[in-house]
């Protein structure tokens, strides 16, 4: 509307306002009348007709598959309304929507578009728009082929493909492209032609199509072409016009035109082509050997007869032409158009002008209101000559929109005009009555009139304006008739209505009252219910109303009056509401509470649903299935669900008569079959199912018949196949069934098959018959061999699966060969060198424990001196010595080597002599034929002579007088010697001394009186003990008689810890040479022992007897002298450390056994750290786990034992390091500073190094925005060099609180703290959100809005910019408001007008983002009508999340503000919301967050200012894919099972975390090298960087297809070796997390078996000695430590059962001090460092009868041995031959007091 019409039609209403409001006096009409007239501008043009603002394109191509969306867009007086037609079918009706979307193109909606748009003033019809879709087909024939006689030309047309547009044709023959030559033309329709066919022409053609615009290309199938030679006629061949020219036409203005003419002849090269237009020659735009002929941006001119003529040059053939027409078309345009506005008075003719001109003449169709003109139904209206339009007789009827159209083939142009008819005053022909209406209803005020030009209609409500042509308020609406309609009514619409008509020629109105009644309305309406069966339904129904006004409830099931009257379950309560009781399946039905009432009526209804259990399934079936192995398929016939859907079936199973077990507890309630697979074979099923719904589990179907299923070969292999080798030629193998379910028949037998390892042999088998035998002994095997190992399984039905291969050696054999170029020499009179070199590993037969070095004297073959040298692997010549041989003595040498079973063959002997040496002392030194003055000596030659005797010395002396020695050398050949001159009556010491080349042997010595025989001496008495210490007593006594000749030596026997007139007297210590002795020390006692003494002294004659024992003594206690031995320290977690040790044995407590214990030590590795000790104060303790250790640190550990004294020395130190963990806190020194306004750079130091607990592999910034609920986000920092990191993409003017937390392989550290506290730089806001218009009238709306989602700073202030959405309007509102605002009210608006609303925030950056939104000032607004039913393509379908699709509904005249999506998860999951702000532009939305595996609903509801659109119809069920799993299985524990396995146990992951099926685990398995460590610390501090993959090996896979497992053996693993383990689940897509790491040592393992032939002996009636075999060496699991024996009386096991722990691997013991003719039970256990093995069967024995046992006097010569791995370093201290607990010589027993 023009500015002028809108100013006048303002003023006009004013006035009119006001002089009805004075007086409706006709006297004044004549007043309004002059007034009105004066205004230049009638009121009529209120009303603007429509009017297009740009016309559409001529045409548009879209690709197939792509949205498109046409707009119509016009202008003009509102309501405007729009129609859409395709091809002139009508697409949509009239309406407010002025798009037409496609949502995705096919071929189909191709053609010619256009719209119409109309309102109350006339209707114009747009200029077509062509759609053109872009696509491409197949090809629509196969294979063909065709013939051609040589010499003719081929014509192969190219095969059909539908495409758009045409495609680019590229040919091929067998793969080569075929370019245009003077032979091959190809032409503009893509037709092959080969002129002057020859026999090579044949061959197979294709073509290859490409569409450029979707570029698409396809390949046909092959065209064979064959060329037949039929001797066809001679050279030449007449010219022929294959391919002539077509008639062609073409627009003007084109870039080109090409006609096309191909012609044959032979010979070809004499061929020539011209070309005439209209008969004259055309030499320009010839190509294509003047095949073609192209014009350039043909014009009008270029039309005419264009001919080509074919000519063979030289011949006399006659030539051959052909022509064809050529049409250049120019488009329509108007010579003469219509002015925009033409008026014209009633009867009048008037004549609207419109002439056009293009070639051909374009023809003139005229319309009147989108509607085609007829003369011949309208004589009124005639076309004259140049295409003017001449209206007669001009009618009311004729105002309207009047187009004129030229069209021609090149195209069309439209204008049209308005026509006014005027000169009738208005009348109003049907005018308002009085009515009334229910509040909410619609009602209509009717108010036809007539009048030309048609006049202006206005309804008024006292003064207010309602409606008109350019004003509507809300809810009231100018109908297309003039009447009024006001929808809904309101309380407040109740009066007087007033409807004006006028235009130029004058004024008419009428009036009518308006009564609204108060709507009786239900507002608490029914339910839709679902009671179980024998419940009560409760329905109610709540009414609001007038309260003047009567109600009545009437309740009605499915159409029928309900009578409360005639049951007592039915009862109807005074507010409508209705209670059933005792429900049953006839309560089902739709329930309608109907309530009437002179102020309306309503009625609302509501479903009830009784359900009950569901039946049993009927008719079940069995069958085994034809296509599955081992499955049968199940079928049965859906039972009735009880009015609730049924949930699932459950399947239960019996098998092989077995109870009933739930096979399938999920089976979809769809389903009436089921495949029933991974059945065991040979075995027999029974099924039977039942039904679920909501209430319950139905009754079970009855069973199905019995079906077994065939036999199949094993499917699994023999289990725990172990094999050890028993010999050098035989390994021993063993192995359990294959588990029963994996049998699958009866068992026949096992097949084993065996081959040498890692050479290409082929395999030897052995076939088992008897199923129950589950070993085979391997014999006439390779020694020393290393052999691989399988066993299967076979049945009836045949060979099962190997198992894996087990890898075994033979036991070593000996070596075959000697020691080469062995060489020996004696070095001195005791030791001898040996030289030699190693035999040829070959000959070697196992492993080379060393080398034993011989030497024998000649004669004396059994006694044998060893000596054993380790190999030496560095050096070709071995270097040996034994020592401590016989002096001067004759020696064979030999060397050999030997493996663990033995010996290998001696070297060739070779005969030597030691050095010579000094002689010993001689022999039996005695006196006959004493005399006073004389007496003869005797002696014997020295038992080691030691070399060559030269002869002897004797001297003599008066007994301590050495002045008086005489001394005489003898012949070697004298044995005595007369000593004359003596002293009558006088002591004398005599010596005698051999003598060799070397000098003087050792003296022997005696002192004799001159005179006196001497005598055997008698025993020292009066024995008394003093100074007693730890180590050492002093014993007094008074010397015997000394047998008249010199005491030469005192000999000291004692009675050790068990003292009694039984037990045995060992020698302790020996004083030679002390004759006047009376007292003497005993040293090299053992502290805390008890002792009982006696003496023996010596002379010339003899040994006296012993003397009376001494008292019974205990030697004080001392520190121990040996520190624990075998001390292991092993990593036990994070914080932990796992020592162990042997203990002390009992003889070195040196103390109260009370107070024994250990101390331990431990501290860091790194200088100066401060060590801490722990005490343990069992003696027996063998391990304790060092707690509260730091994580990831290497600690040294040492271990002495203590007693009450105090502590015996320190263990060798032992290091261990923790286990790696995460990082107990986070880095140091984190800062943040905003850089940006949506980004911070965060910097930071390292984590303490105590507190790194493992290598940093990395850091994580964690931040989120602070009192945010939403997770926080994490930033990833790789490697440990960079410690500072931008975080962008931040929202802005945001505080956030920030952390760092550090990495290891282990996982996440602890982040730092407190959180740093940074906020982004401020910037201009967001837009705001939420806007809403809740108040729509006519000329006034209440906006609402929320403030901006990101405010991005501080909130200054708010900017509203509305204006008309239209291009005319150039003017807007702008309003800035404070910060506080969020509602503004806009008065003074259009009527029936849309308004585009802008609202801006403003910070201190400036004026942000506009938040736009478009209002329609009407009250004629409703709720959106829901989309269509929303779909989800299957290619848009992920795991996680699903593109759903939806076309929207019609708004109800409100624009939408968001779509809300809700989901729901199937089979019972109730609706939630997953989107609750979808944006109003979007027709698809990207659903996530769901769960793969998972199946959904989906449902869109729409929102406008008015409220919520019902929900759309549910999509269709939709299943996300599988997705690989979210969790990893819970490790329970990894254990060494043996040396070279764990055992893990583990917790599979919960069933909705596999996101999917799961099909089995993975072992993820490495071994940490830890060696490394030390090295890759030092490197470290340089290179920080430094990847953990130095430390590690690439994880080895070992893949568990079983998803049933929970435990599983990992074997094949290298002994002593630390490994790092996790567990993963993989489904369909991929592997899962893995689990968090584990550590274990492998190589360390308790024994797995007893010790062997535990036998029993009984020695005394206290005494037993048990005797043992250790147990077999496979299953040692590492070096026996020691044995622990159970021993009990025979059936008081827990009364009287003892233990007694041996920490020396020996093979037997004795039980002392046992209750006299006894029966006890004894079992042996055997340890190693790893712990207790299992026990040995009990073994019985008993002691003897009790009785009197004299002791022998013998004494045992005690012979000590220290086993390296129970006792210190002998080579340090020797320990004393009078141990509490002692080794028998000849029994290899110890013997262990029992107190």
């Amino acid at each position: 509307m023009y500015p002028a019409c809108r100013t006048h039609a303002a003023a006009f209403s004013r006035l009119w306002t006001m002089s009805a409001r004075r007086a409706r006096a006709k006297r004044l009409f004549g007043w309004i009348l002059l007034l009105f007239s004066a205004s230049q501008r009638t009121a009529a043009q209120d009303d603007v007709p429509p009017y297009f603002k740009t016309e559409p394109v001529r045409s548009q191509l879209h690709l197939e598959g792509n949205r498109l969306v046409l707009t119509c867009m016009a202008e003009g007086s509102w309501p405007l309304e729009f129609k859409w037609i395709h091809n002139e079918t009508e697409l949509t009706r009239f309406s407010l929507e002025y798009r037409y979307l496609i949502p995705s193109l096919d071929r189909s909606h191709a053609g010619f578009y256009r719209c119409i748009v109309r309102n109350r003033v006339g209707a114009l019809l747009q200029r077509k728009t062509e759609v053109q879709v872009a696509f491409m087909g197949t090809f629509e024939e196969g294979e063909r082929s065709q013939a051609v006689s040589q010499g003719d030309g081929a014509v192969i047309p190219a095969p059909r493909i539908r495409s758009f547009p045409q495609p680019q044709v590229t040919w091929f023959r067998d793969g080569r492209k075929i370019p245009p030559s003077s032979r091959i033309a190809i032409t503009l329709d893509n037709t092959l032609v080969i002129l002057s066919t020859v026999a090579p022409d044949a061959g197979h053609y294709y073509v290859q199509a490409v569409n450029d615009k979707n570029g698409e290309n396809k390949t046909s199938q092959p065209i064979t072409l064959f060329v037949d030679n039929v001797g066809g006629p001679a050279d030449p061949i007449a010219p022929t016009i294959i391919i002539p020219p077509r008639n062609t036409s073409v627009v003007s203005g084109t870039s080109e035109v090409t006609m096309e003419c191909v012609a044959n002849a032979r010979p070809l090269i004499k061929l020539s082509i011209t070309w005439k237009k209209d008969g004259t020659p055309v030499s320009s735009g010839l190509s294509d050997f003047n095949r073609r002929l192209t014009i350039i941006g043909p014009v009008l001119g270029d039309s005419g007869f264009y001919e080509c003529e074919a000519v063979l040059r030289s011949s006399s053939v006659p030539s051959v032409g052909a022509g064809a027409y050529l049409h250049v078309h120019e488009p329509p345009q108007f010579v003469k158009e219509p002015e925009r506005h033409i008026t014209a008075e009633m009867e009048k003719v008037v004549d609207i002008p419109c002439q056009a001109r293009g070639v051909p003449q374009p023809e003139i169709a005229w319309y009147k209101d989108a509607a085609p003109i007829s003369p011949v139904k309208t004589p009124r209206y005639r076309v004259l000559a140049g295409g003017s339009l001449q209206v007669n007789g001009l009618l009311p009827d004729d105002t309207g929109m009047f187009q004129c159209f030229a069209r021609n083939p090149a195209g069309e142009v439209q204008t049209n005009t308005y026509l006014a008819v005027t000169s009738i005053a208005p009348n109003i022909t049907a005018g308002p009555s009085d009515s009334t209406v229910i509040d909410g209803m619609s009602v209509i005020l009717h108010c036809e009139t007539s009048g030309a030009p048609r006049p202006a209609i206005t309804w008024q409500k006292g003064e207010r304006v309602l409606a008109s042509g350019s004003v509507q308020l809300p809810r009231f609406t100018l109908l297309e008739s003039g009447s009024l309609l006001i929808s809904p009514a309101h309380i407040s619409d109740a009066g007087t209505y007033t409807c004006m008509a006028s235009n130029s020629r004058g004024i008419d109105e009428a009036s009518a009252d308006l009564v609204v009644w108060a709507r009786t309305r239900i507002t608490s309406p029914p339910q839709d219910q679902s009671v179980i069966k024998g419940t009560k339904a409760t329905m109610t129904c709540g009414v609001t109303h007038d309260p003047s006004v009567t109600i009545r409830y009437v309740w009605e099931k499915e159409g029928t009056v309900i009578s409360t009257q005639s049951t007592q379950r039915v009862r109807l309560e005074p507010d409508g509401t209705l209670h059933i009781s005792q429900t049953w399946s006839g309560d089902i039905g739709t329930y309608t509470c109907r309530v009437t009432s002179v102020g309306g009526n309503d009625s609302r209804s509501a479903h009830l649903r009784v359900r009950q259990l569901p039946h049993a399934p009927e008719n079940p079936a069995a069958q085994l299935s034809f296509t599955e192995k081992r499955a049968i398929n199940l079928t049965w016939t859906k039972p009735f669900d009880g009015n609730s859907p049924l949930i699932r079936y459950i399947l239960e199973v019996s098998e092989n008569n077995a109870p009933w077990t739930v096979l399938l507890a999920n089976i979809e309630p769809e389903s009436t079959a089921v495949t029933v697979s991974g059945l065991i074979p040979a075995r027999s099923y029974q099924f039977r199912l039942c039904a679920v719904n909501d209430v319950g589990k139905g009754q079970f179907s009855k069973e199905t018949d019995r079906v077994t299923l065939p036999e199949e070969p094993p499917s699994a292999p023999p289990q725990n196949v172990i094999a050890s080798g028993r010999t050098n030629q035989s390994i021993m193998i063993q192995w359990q069934p294959p588990p029963e379910s994996h049998q699958n028949g009866i068992l026949r037998g096992y097949i084993i098959r065996y081959c040498l390892a890692g050479l290409p042999v082929g395999y030897q088998f052995k076939n088992i018959t008897n199923p129950d035998v589950t070993n085979l002994l391997l014999e006439d095997l390779i020694i020393w061999t290393n052999y691989e190992i399988e066993v299967a399984a076979y049945n009836g039905a045949g060979l099962g699966t190997f198992s894996h291969k087990v890898t075994e050696w033979t036991l070593q054999g000996v070596p075959t060969i000697a020691p080469g170029n062995v060489q020996a020499e004696a070095v001195n009179s005791t030791t001898i060198r040996f030289t030699w070199s190693a035999p040829s590993p070959q000959f070697i037969n196992g492993i080379n424990q060393g080398y034993k070095l011989l030497a024998w004297e000649p004669g004396q073959e059994e006694e044998v001196t060893m000596v054993t040298v380790r190999p030496n692997f560095q050096d070709s010549v071995h270097v040996g010595y034994i020592m401590g041989l016989k002096k001067f003595t004759e020696y064979f040498t030999s060397a050999l080597c030997f493996t663990t079973p033995g010996d290998g063959p001696r070297s060739p002997p070779k005969g030597l002599r030691t050095h010579e040496d000094t002689p010993g002392p001689v022999g039996h030194l005695s006196f006959t034929e004493i005399l006073d003055t004389s007496l003869k000596v005797s002696w014997r030659e020295p038992h080691e002579k030691n070399g060559i005797l030269t002869g002897y010395r004797i001297s003599w002396e008066e007994y301590n007088r050495t002045n008086t020695r005489v001394t005489h050398y003898l012949p070697n050949v004298t044995l005595e010697y007369r000593v004359t001159g003596l002293t009558a009556l006088t002591t004398y010491t005599i010596e005698v001394a051999g003598m060799t080349s070397k000098g003087q042997g050792q003296l022997s010595s005696s002192t004799i009186s001159s005179g006196v025989p001497p005598e055997l001496p008698g025993p020292p008495t009066n024995l008394a003990i003093s100074n007693i210490g730890p180590r050492s007593i002093t014993l007094q006594f008074k010397p015997g008689y000394d047998g008249k000749t010199s005491i030469s030596r005192w000999q000291m026997e004692a009675q050790v810890s068990i003292i009694g007139e039984n037990e045995d007297w060992v020698m302790i210590h020996q004083v030679p040479n002390e004759p006047d002795a009376r007292s003497l020390e005993v040293p090299g006692l053992n502290p805390y022992t008890f002792y009982r003494f006696r003496m023996r002294q010596v002379n010339i004659v003899g040994t006296s007897p012993p003397s009376q024992p001494s008292r019974k003594i205990q030697t004080m206690q001392a520190p121990p002298d040996m520190a624990p031995v075998n001390v292991t320290l092993r990593t036990a977690s994070e914080t932990s450390l796992w020592l162990r040790w042997v203990p002390l044995p009992e003889w070195e407590y040196n103390g109260n056994p009370e107070l024994v214990g250990y101390r331990i030590q431990y501290s860091r590795t790194r200088p100066q750290a401060r060590a801490l000790t722990h005490v343990i104060t069992d003696r027996l303790e063998r391990e304790f786990t060092i707690e509260d250790l730091e994580e990831w640190t290497e600690y040294e550990v040492r271990v002495q034992a203590v007693n009450g004294i105090g502590a015996g020395p320190w263990s060798q130190s032992v290091r261990g390091r923790t286990r790696e963990s995460v990082p107990s806190c986070g880095p140091t020194n984190v800062s943040a500073f905003a850089t940006t306004s949506s980004s911070i750079l965060v910097r930071w130091l390292e984590v303490p190094e105590p507190d790194r607990n493992g290598l940093i592999l990395g850091y994580k910034v964690v931040y989120k925005e602070k009192d945010s609920d939403v997770s926080p986000q994490f930033w990833m920092v790789e490697g440990n060099t960079t410690h500072s990191i931008q975080l962008s993409g931040l929202g802005k003017y945001v505080l956030y609180e920030i952390q760092v937390l550090a990495f290891t392989r282990i996982g996440d550290g602890a982040p730092s703290a407190p959180p740093i506290l940074e906020r982004t730089l401020d910037d201009v806001p967001g837009p705001p959100v939420g806007i809403l218009f809740p108040e729509v009238r006519t000329n006034s709306v209440r906006l609402i809005w929320q403030s901006p989602a990101q405010p991005n700073g501080i909130i200054l202030a708010y900017q509203i910019t509305y204006r008309l959405n239209s291009t005319n309007s150039n003017t807007a509102t702008v309003d800035v408001l404070n910060p506080s605002a969020r509602q503004y009210t806009v008065l003074g608006l259009k009527p029936e007008s849309v308004y585009v609303f802008r609202i801006t925030a403003q910070t201190r950056k400036g004026w942000g983002e506009a938040a736009e939104a478009i209002v329609i000032t009407t009250e004629k607004r409703a709720r959106p009508q829901p989309t269509s039913r929303p779909t989800v393509q299957q290619e848009d379908v992920q795991a996680r999340s699903v593109l759903l699709s939806w076309e929207p509904g019609s708004d109800g005249l409100s624009p939408v503000r968001y779509y809300t999506i809700q989901s729901r998860e199937l089979p019972d999951s109730n609706w939630t919301v997953h989107s609750a702000s979808v944006s109003h532009e979007a027709s698809s939305y990207v659903v996530d967050r769901l769960k793969p595996f998972t199946s959904y609903q989906f449902r869109v509801k729409a929102t406008n200012d008015i409220g919520d659109s019902e929900y759309s119809e549910e999509s269709e069920a939709i299943t996300t894919l599988q997705d690989a799993p979210d969790e990893a299985p819970v490790i329970l524990s990894v254990t060494p099972h043996t040396t070279t396995s764990v055992l893990i146990r583990w917790q599979p992951p919960p069933e909705e975390q596999i996101n999917g099926i799961l099909l089995g685990f993975r072992v993820w398995y490495r071994e940490l090298l830890y060696d490394r460590l030390r090295s890759f610390s030092e490197r470290s501090a340089d290179s920080p960087s430094a990847p953990w993959t130095e430390l590690t090996s690439p994880y080895s896979i070992r893949n568990l297809s079983d998803t049933s497992l929970t435990q599983h053996e990992l074997d094949s693993l290298s002994k002593h070796k630390r490994y790092e383990i996790r567990l993963s689940v993989y489904n369909a897509v991929g592997d899962g997390p893995t689990s968090a790491p584990h550590e274990v040592f492998v190589g360390e393992a308790v024994p797995t078996a007893p010790p062997q032939k535990v036998a029993i002996q009984s020695a005394t009636a206290t005494q037993l000695d048990v005797t043992w075999e250790p147990p077999p060496l496979e299953t040692q699991n590492g070096d026996i430590q020691g044995y622990k024996i159970y021993f009990w009386e025979f059936q008081r096991q827990n009364d009287t059962e003892r233990l007694r722990t041996l920490f020396l691997p020996e093979g037997g013991a004795k039980l002392k001090n046992l209750t006299g003719y006894t029966t006890y039970m004894i079992s042996v256990a055997a340890f190693n460092a790893a712990g207790d093995g299992p026990r040995s069967p009990p073994t019985r024995g008993r002691t003897q009868q009790a009785g009197h046992v004299r002791g022998t006097g013998k004494l045992p010569t005690l012979q000590r041995r220290s086993p390296a791995n129970s006792m210190r370093d002998t080579a340090a201290k020797h320990p004393p031959p009078h141990r509490k607990a002692t080794i028998q010589p000849l029994e290899n027993t110890f013997s262990i007091p029992l107190f």
